[in-house]
């Protein structure tokens, strides 16, 4: 069953294919049962797989699959090849099953949109190019799925092309991934310059003889590598794209936020661990700007009042958390919050979604309240959603952002574990103010809305349903503490076994059991908070906004990073182009050219006098023609 792995991406470029060329010409019952299909059967057969993979004996399990050789020039060479192991197959289930339920949920969402097939035929490869980029046994085919991901956020996001903040949106996430992927590349060239290949397992068996600790190539290869993981996983400072990207279905967003886009860099991370414990100084880097990322994004979702948005840095808050444990050694605790996430994000967006769908679209809460009564099924898998990434016990939030924390404290230092305690609990607030300002408290819905609020359809109340599942049961794989419990461990050790990171002092269990406590008191703390503001009483934070005008505006306006980058970047740039355009283009190039015409021109004025068509005037020239050459050759003569 192995052999099959490369139909895993294979199945929704098939889909792709058949709705981009018939989609317009079938129904859209057929058009959605094809999108869906496709993805259904790229999960099937990943999960397939993935039991073939169990057979093996854990130092086996790591399996290519070579489709064909795809370029060869001189030394380098390049396949479409894939791999199956413990890694990459987490990435697929997550990749292929969160995918496929999010297109089921856009059947309904999506079922009176005039471009329903041109919808379905994007999210088909979107999800395509994101299995190619985890199943990929080389740094090239990865960076082909990851140039695709890209390519395709830019249709989605601005899929709504006729809003003019829907087609910024798409450019905008295309041009920030941009200055990431350029750094990726540079690294793909370092890698093959330092080892002659770019295959995966030759470069990571390579790396210790190749590379020695600390080295400044090592360095650099992986300060590269993670550039290009900054901007697809929005971290400081490429994370800019990311609230942007809203403009989108909302399914859309659930998508990149959870099962596709945003994941990649940090898969890309934990998929070259092998290089990344060579060189202490990048995983330092990594892990600073993780946890920066983490607490600067948290702090700014506090203030948002557009749904969406206050997912948006919920999601770049998290990812931090993922580059954090990486960035202490910990990866398999990066790729297990990645895998819990993308169960309680794709359920928070979905069930945004479902507001919006109640609700005409509104997306500001402000504009809210009250909505528990009307939409009881949205409202319970959302809170089941919120309680897991508020970490509170036992949802799956809480095992994998509790792994995180742990190792930040024992593998990192107190000051990692204190950024994550204090991001952990304004996570709690802001997500929670999200419930209480959406479902409880008194309505504040616009009376032309009001009538209309209802259910959502059992298309998308039932993938909710299926996502508030994994939300609560899907932490036990990586339970704590007791000794073979963490099955999501042992099943990624191997892929981490090269290089890697000295195992943390060992510590009493009653110790990392009162580091649990203390954790999920924080988040406790963070909803009683939000309850006494928005609930008990809801005039604190205008109150609070008055009292500390400087710190709330800062939050609000998302500390002015986006103006400081079109100060900084964006107008300059402008600027610089138009001098392009009017000085160097329109006076230079097209004075030059423009010149040599008005000469051939004004040359042509003077030489088409002699043509006078006087047959007299002609015989006069050619006579004092002949008469100055026999002059000339007789005083040359003598």
């Amino acid at each position: 069953m192995l052999d099959y792995v490369g139909l895993i991406p294979l199945f929704p470029a098939i889909g792709f294919a058949i709705n981009l060329f018939l989609g317009r010409r079938m129904s859209r019952r057929a058009v959605g049962f094809i999108a869906c299909a496709a993805i259904g059967l790229s999960f099937l057969v990943s999960l397939l797989v993935f039991s073939a993979l169990l057979k093996l004996p854990a130092a086996g399990r790591s399996v290519e699959k070579i489709i064909y050789p795809w370029i060869l020039s001189g030394e380098f060479q390049a396949n479409i090849g894939f791999l199956a192991d413990p890694l990459s197959l987490v990435m697929m289930l997550v990749v292929s099953g969160v995918s496929f339920i999010i297109h089921v949920y856009s059947v309904g969402y999506m079922h009176d949109d005039p471009d329903f097939p041109r919808y379905f035929t994007y999210l088909n490869l979107f999800v395509f190019f994101m299995l190619i980029l985890v199943a990929a046994n080389n740094f090239l085919l990865l960076f082909v799925g990851w140039e695709g991901v890209g390519l395709c956020s830019y249709f989605l996001i601005g899929f709504w092309y006729e809003k003019k903040s829907a087609s910024d949106a798409g450019k905008k996430a295309f041009i920030v991934n941009r200055i990431g992927d350029f750094g990726f590349l540079l690294a793909i060239f370092l890698i093959f310059v330092t080892f002659g290949t770019i295959d995966f397992t030759r470069v990571f068996a390579a790396a210790p003889g190749k590379l020695e600790v600390g080295s400044t190539v090592g360095t650099l290869i992986t300060l590269l590598l993670f550039m290009g993981a900054t901007g697809k996983s929005a971290q400081i400072p490429l994370f800019t794209w990311l609230p942007d990207a809203m403009e989108g279905p909302t399914p859309v967003s659930a998508l990149i936020h959870a099962a596709t886009m945003v994941t990649a860099g940090v898969y890309m991370v934990a998929r070259c661990n092998a290089l990344f414990i060579l060189a202490p100084a990048s995983l330092l880097v990594v892990a600073v700007i993780g946890a920066a990322t983490a607490i600067f994004a948290a702090s700014i979702g506090l203030a948002q009042n557009d749904i969406k948005r206050v997912l948006a840095y919920s999601t770049i808050s998290q990812l931090g958390y993922m580059f954090l444990a990486c960035g202490v050694g910990a990866f398999t605790a990066g790729i297990f919050h990645l895998m819990t996430h993308a169960f309680f994000k794709a359920l928070l967006f979905l069930g945004a979604g479902s507001v919006m769908h109640s609700m005409a679209g509104e997306l500001d809460m402000r504009k809210m309240g009250a909505l528990k009564p009307h939409m009881p099924r949205t409202y319970w898998t959302f809170l089941i959603a919120t309680l897991a990434i508020a970490g509170i016990f036992p949802f799956a939030g809480f095992f994998s952002k509790d792994d995180i924390l742990w190792k930040a404290l024992t593998q990192g230092g107190l000051a990692f574990w204190l950024i994550g305690a204090v991001a952990a609990f304004m996570t709690a607030v802001y997500m929670f103010r999200a419930v209480f300002m959406t479902f409880h408290g008194s309505s504040r819905v616009d009376p032309h809305v009001a009538h209309h609020l209802h259910e959502s359809p059992g298309m998308m109340t039932v993938p909710l349903m299926i996502l508030a599942f994994l939300s609560v049961v899907g932490g036990f794989i990586g339970f704590p503490i007791v000794e073979g419990w963490n099955k999501f461990n042992e099943f990624l050790a191997p892929v981490f076994v090269q290089g890697a990171p000295a195992e943390a002092a060992h510590h009493a269990v009653s110790f990392e059991v009162a580091m649990m406590l203390v954790s999920m008191a924080i988040a406790g703390l963070g909803i009683l908070l939000a309850y006494k503001m928005y609930v008990k009483d809801p005039r604190l934070p205008d109150q609070m906004a008055q009292r500390y005008p400087v710190p709330y505006s800062l939050i609000a306006h998302k500390y002015w990073v986006d103006e400081i980058y079109d100060w900084v970047f964006v107008g300059p740039l402008i600027r610089f182009s138009v001098f392009l355009w009017k000085i160097i283009d329109d006076v230079l190039v097209d004075g030059a050219v423009n010149g040599v015409a008005a000469v051939a021109r004004g040359g042509s004025e003077v030489f088409k006098r002699l043509q006078t068509g006087n047959l007299q005037g002609y015989a006069l020239s050619i006579l004092v023609g002949v008469v100055f050459l026999v002059g000339y050759l007789l005083v040359n003569s003598k």
